[in-house]
């Protein structure tokens, strides 16, 4: 990979250290889906764009590197494998070294096309290394080759999030994992333990399960998918169940132990203390602002409660000049949310000004345990907390002729109507294809039609999609 060169205008640091100091009209801190699309398109409004990220490992941003693309792509393989007779241990072990490696191989290109896209692009210079404010309008960068001071008249930060680690003793050992590690360990663990029982920490749990872990899962409240609707969150619990996942809610790690080649795990409970033997460890107890070390005091840029970077509904800072985008703002951690503050952005600078965060209603999203489930909309609780007067309507997803074809009949559907306006106020799918077929829903849902219209539309057959007919077809 080549880069530009930077012209070469010095300002004296020290003795013997001499700073190049460099003017870009934009600059771009952080290479995430909203900023990796937000600078080819300033460059062709003309501007001077610079693009700083810390790491040549992370071109392209957290989805592509350590993210979305590298756990789907284990998704996939692990629900392959799970469909597999006579997997014994040597074969899941080759199989799951398999995954990681074209796991690997798939990052790579995907990694070396959004760098190329970027550095290839005449308005744009691409930056690697550490990133800090030093002023308002100044940017120090670290490189290898040395120190850059980027003066810009627009900022826009795109630094993402990162895991949070609780404060547990032992967490710090050889066999504890974040995410991002574990996508490269190359030992599939015969007992894995996750701490969390969130997004993150369900899709693991199915994965490793799939490749053939023994998964526990531990989480410190008492409801599984507090935030899901509740039917759809005990079918959920009694598919990944039958997979061979267990689920300990209302239990607290105290303490993490080394042993030899595994961990223990001390564990307070309802009923007292208990030990937990594992093999490895992955914490997924959320996930923090990557802002460490941006220096944000030097640029008066304001943080929330929460660390993340404070934003209005335009995403710019109380800094009028610098804005933040991504998972660093504190909205929903989704790269299809990042894209969106990108044309958020496009409207705000080069448009009539009139697309806000506000505009953002009926935003979908999919989590990809086996199979995955996927949520627009309210579900039946949350419509009620609201006010609506509901009409529901529940389908078995073995009613899919489409599902019985791929062999993937387990799941629910769900849907929650308006009972006074016919309108569509949510609908779920645990089941195979969910993640496609709950677009075509948001879609819909953002027209304000009545629920009909949905429910008599020409669908391909067979298909999972047409089962939304037969959903909305049971509502009374």
């Amino acid at each position: 990979m080549t880069r530009k060169k930077l012209s070469k205008s010095f300002i004296r640091e020290g003795m013997d250290h001499p700073m190049i100091k460099e003017t870009f009209d934009a600059l771009i801190i952080g290479f995430g889906k909203g900023g990796k699309t937000l600078a080819p398109f300033l460059a062709e409004q003309g501007l001077k764009v610079a693009v700083v990220e810390k790491s040549p490992l992370m071109y392209g941003g957290t989805c592509i590197n350590i993210g979305c693309i590298p756990t789907k792509a284990l998704a996939y393989q692990s629900h392959i494998v799970s469909q597999e007779e006579g997997n014994g241990p040597d074969s899941r072990q080759a199989k799951y070294g398999r995954a990681l490696q074209e796991k690997d191989e798939l990052v790579t290109l995907l990694r070396g096309k959004n760098f190329n896209n970027l550095n290839s692009h005449p308005g744009i210079t691409v930056l690697t290394g550490t990133a800090s404010f030093q002023s308002p309008h100044e940017v120090r960068v670290e490189t290898e080759a040395g120190t850059i001071l980027a003066e810009a008249e627009r900022i826009f930060i795109n630094t993402g999030a990162k895991p949070v680690l609780p404060d547990i003793p032992g967490i710090d050992g050889v066999h504890v994992y974040t995410s991002t590690e574990m996508l490269d360990l190359a030992k599939l663990p015969s007992r894995l333990a996750i701490i969390g029982g969130g997004y993150i920490g369900l899709e693991f749990a199915s994965i490793y399960a799939g490749f053939g872990s023994e998964v526990t899962v531990l989480e410190n409240g008492g409801v599984f998918m507090p935030r899901e609707d509740r039917e759809i969150a005990e079918e959920v619990k009694k598919v990944l169940e039958a997979k061979g996942i267990r689920f300990r809610l209302q239990t607290k790690v105290s303490r993490i132990t080394e042993q030899r080649e595994s961990v223990q795990l001390l564990l307070s409970t309802p009923d007292g203390e208990d030990t937990l033997q594992a093999d490895a460890v992955l914490v997924a107890t959320g996930r923090q602002a990557n802002t460490e070390g941006l220096n944000l005091e030097a640029a008066g840029v304001e943080v929330t409660e929460r660390g993340f970077v404070r934003v209005d509904e335009t995403l710019q800072t109380n800094v009028p000049h610098i804005w933040a985008i991504g998972d660093v703002n504190g909205g929903p951690q989704f790269t299809y949310i990042s894209l969106d503050d990108y044309r958020i952005l496009k409207n705000q600078l080069f448009g009539d000004r009139t697309r806000t965060t506000g505009d953002r209603r009926f935003v979908p999203y999919s989590v990809f345990i086996d199979p995955p489930l996927a949520q627009v909309g309210y579900t039946e609780q949350e419509a009620l907390k609201r006010g609506h007067t509901v009409k529901t309507a529940k389908l078995p997803v073995t009613a899919s002729t489409r599902a019985r074809q791929l062999k993937q009949t387990e799941g629910l559907l769900k849907a929650v109507v308006d009972a006074e306006t016919d309108r569509l106020l949510g609908f779920t799918m645990f089941g195979a294809e969910s993640s496609e077929v709950v677009n075509i829903v948001s879609v819909f849902m953002q027209s304000g039609q009545p629920y009909t219209v949905l429910r008599d539309t020409i669908f391909t057959h067979p298909s999972m999609a047409e089962t939304i007919n037969d959903l909305l077809g049971a509502i009374q």
